[in-house]
């Protein structure tokens, strides 16, 4: 999750910057973010386990919304290694949000003149991109740990593999909501690896095979928003937790299409000199420019009409086996 703006810019961009640098003074290397990125992965902890004892509270008060659609899960001393998972879960999307708003900031119109110094924002970016990994690496182990001791009257070979598959094999999952939202979930981790790391390995494939490869990213994020809201029992009802998740995706559909109107690198813009710029490339980033703009206007339309797609809270408890429903 790296920025789309490097230093290996084109000969047009807007201007010429030295490499990303470490904190030694030389060229951004993974060991050298891994220590940058501390602090802030002690931040993350911090929160998650604020977001663990809200969720706990809340389980033993009656009012969780988890309880709700699992009232199976109304021991939080039972089931603390799934409100774990939880917790992780949306702190990783909340650093997700972060750093794809980063990156969009750090790839847009002001990139050339910004107000926090540019390497400073992508030095921002690419720990909280690991961050981010981690939190999501996280949030799908303790949700395995979980199914490991639900399934506690199974000989534990079975019982590990069951877990390792539900949890990490796509497709394997096919009880209920699961059955599409784990899929979802489990692209979001398996593309936000490989696409967060090439960034340390990009004069190896190249900058501009980096760049391309690097728009991807968005995808992530937009997997992991559709994830929680399939899967996360926080967001499963109507009401104000799920609007503001809806609410927090407008930043970002209007950086993006700010950042598709005016990126900072010149090559990308509509406005160049008709033959430097291919016909099929012009359609394709017009074509991408219209679509963000409908996006955005589809956001504003969902969190004004409320039609986000939430269940209405039934007047009666659902069914109380745990594979009928297990959301996220």
């Amino acid at each position: 999750m790296q920025p789309d703006v490097t230093s290996e810019q084109e000969p047009d961009a807007p201007d010429q910057a030295p490499p990303p640098t470490s904190r030694s003074g030389g060229r951004a290397t993974l060991r050298g973010d891994l220590r940058a990125a501390l602090p802030e992965a002690g931040a993350a902890v911090g929160v998650t386990v604020a977001v663990f004892l809200l969720l706990y509270a809340r389980m033993r008060s009656g009012t969780s919304a988890t309880v709700a659609v699992m009232p199976f899960m109304a021991d939080p001393d039972t089931f603390w290694m799934y409100l774990l998972s939880q917790a992780f879960g949306w702190s990783g999307l909340l650093w997700a949000w972060g750093t794809v708003m980063l990156g969009l900031l750090r790839s847009g119109p002001g990139a050339g003149r910004p107000r926090i110094p540019r390497s400073v924002l992508e030095r921002w970016h690419r720990t909280s991109s690991l961050t981010t990994m981690a939190l999501m690496a996280a949030h799908a182990l303790m949700f395995a740990a979980e199914l490991v001791r639900y399934d506690a009257g199974t000989a534990w070979l079975p019982r590990l593999w069951g877990a390792f598959a539900d949890s990490f094999v796509p497709g394997w999952y096919d009880s209920g909501t699961g059955r599409l939202a784990i899929p979802i979930g489990l692209g979001a981790l398996y593309l936000a690896v490989p696409l967060g790391l090439l960034f340390y390995v990009r004069h190896r494939i190249g900058a501009n095979t980096w760049r391309r490869l690097h728009r991807f990213v968005i995808v992530v994020y937009v997997l992991s928003v559709w994830h929680t809201l399939l899967y996360g029992t926080n967001v499963w009802y109507d009401g104000w937790p799920r609007t503001a998740l809806w609410l927090l995706q407008v930043p970002v559909a209007v950086l993006l299409l700010v950042r598709l109107l005016r990126p900072a690198r010149r090559a990308e813009r509509l406005d160049r000199p008709a033959a430097t710029v291919s016909r099929p490339g012009l359609v394709v980033r017009a074509a991408g420019r219209i679509a963000a703009a409908a996006v955005v206007v589809g956001l504003l339309a969902v969190v004004v009409s409320g039609h986000d797609g939430g269940r209405p809270r039934p007047a009666e408890p659902p069914a109380t086996a745990p594979h009928d429903h297990e959301p996220e």
